[in-house]
């Protein structure tokens, strides 16, 4: 593609980023096929292709950009399905992230819409905060009836029972080896913290069964990819600046030799610390090595000698998170373990479409989103399965919101195949 950015703009390093992936795009129309929004829509402004386009005439003319294009832009759930296919390795992921960076500086929005952003980047960031919502809106719950679409959809995300958190997740099981041979940082997070403590406790109880340890490392909490995918950095930056300064000096004591994630949307944001802070000169080495050393609990344990204790478990349908088959390319090792497991692995018909969740669209573009969770619930219902299985908490609370099966986290059913307890809402 063709810019027109001046010599003066791309002294600019983040203009001249931009610049680079702009111009790796052919319009070739590949990822129009892939797109969860185009194929909803048939709006060629809601597709990748259409949006770049956008985006560069955005960043070309600086100033604030028009209604018309906020709301396409805004419509792009940012599952990244775009970048698996594009033959051109456009990086899209980070011209997204850009364009939204910008809009949040340039563009106002009605005030209706500022509140309820505000309210997300400041409430579900803050797992205490969070927590103290939650029970609000339980106690709440009879409101919801009267309240606009966008809002009242809000509680039935909500859990109406909430298990009780604790910082630490349960590791000491005096089975285990006093002496693990690994260690890793357990990402702490935040609403998966609240909404399901139950899977930082398996992923501690799995692995701690493969002698690897679990611990949460002071200082570490919200990786930022809530705000980042706002276009609030500045907010984003803060919380990972206070995560890599905690990894990275367990990291360099060797008291950690990984980071484990087990909400894949956190593991790709960390993944990309690196990227975010490669010209800043006090930051770049330390979110580099925090970056490399960044494992999805998928990862992590592939290279353990996982094997189940139990007889094969039910059918369960595979749903593979955006964030981890494109975010992250992990798309194979999560079915490896579960089959290794004993389950049969069923994959859901169209896998590569958005189940609508992602982040915060499911609040800010609920009409889509439950066009999006519709259509994954329809294919999901074809694979006949007892259980279905994800690798991410807004995933899962996304369909779990519609379906009538149990949807647990990947990492449960691993941990209940290799002696632990049987995941919530599993039927005998």
């Amino acid at each position: 593609m063709e810019t027109t950015f001046s010599l003066t703009d791309l002294d600019d390093p983040e203009v001249q980023h931009a610049n680079d992936i702009l111009r790796k795009c052919v319009h070739c129309g590949f990822c129009t096929a892939t797109c969860p929004t185009y194929v909803l829509l048939g709006d060629e402004l809601d597709s990748p292709r259409g949006r770049i386009f956008l985006i560069k005439e955005m960043l070309q003319k600086e100033g604030a950009p028009g209604p018309k294009v906020v709301k396409h832009i805004d419509r792009c759930l940012s599952c990244l399905s775009c970048v698996t296919t594009c033959p051109s390795g456009v990086n899209y992921m980070h011209l997204i992230d850009r364009a939204r960076k910008h809009i949040e500086h340039t563009f106002r929005r009605p005030f209706s819409h500022r509140i309820l952003r505000w309210c997300l980047t400041t409430v579900l960031p803050n797992h205490k905060l969070f927590s103290l919502m939650v029970r609000i809106a339980n106690i709440a719950r009879p409101i919801s009836l009267v309240l606009p679409r966008n809002l009242s959809r809000l509680w039935k995300l909500i859990p109406q029972t909430q298990t009780k958190s604790d910082d630490r997740p349960p590791i000491a099981i005096p089975a285990y080896k006093l002496n693990p041979e690994r260690t890793v940082a357990l990402l702490p997070g935040c609403v998966q913290r609240v909404l399901a403590p139950n899977i930082d406790a398996a992923t501690s109880r799995v692995l701690a069964r493969h002698n690897c340890q679990t611990k949460i490392i002071g200082g570490s909490g919200c990786c930022g990819a809530l705000s980042y995918h706002m276009g609030k950095t500045n907010q984003a930056i803060e919380y990972a600046r206070a995560n890599i300064d905690a990894w990275h000096r367990e990291l360099k004591a060797g008291h950690i030799e990984s980071i484990v994630t087990n909400t894949s949307g956190c593991g790709t944001m960390i993944k990309d610390y690196g990227h975010i802070f490669r010209h800043d000169p006090s930051w770049a080495e330390k979110s580099a090595l925090v970056s490399r050393h960044c494992l999805d609990v998928s990862q992590l344990l592939s290279s353990l000698q996982i094997s189940p204790t139990m007889a094969p478990p039910p059918t369960v349908t595979y749903h593979s998170a955006c964030s981890l088959q494109h975010g992250q390319k992990l798309h194979d090792e999560p079915k490896a373990l579960l089959q290794k497991c004993g389950y049969n692995v069923v994959d859901v018909p169209e896998g590569h479409l958005c189940c609508g969740s992602a982040g915060t669209y499911n609040i800010l573009q609920p009409k889509i989103a439950d066009q999006l969770l519709k259509r994954k619930l329809t294919n999901i219902a074809k694979t006949e399965s007892d259980i279905v299985a994800a690798g991410n908490i807004g995933c899962i609370t996304q369909l779990q919101s519609g379906s009538d099966r149990p949807v647990v986290h990947t990492v449960e059913l691993l941990d209940w195949a290799t002696g632990g307890p049987k995941p919530a809402g599993v039927p005998d």
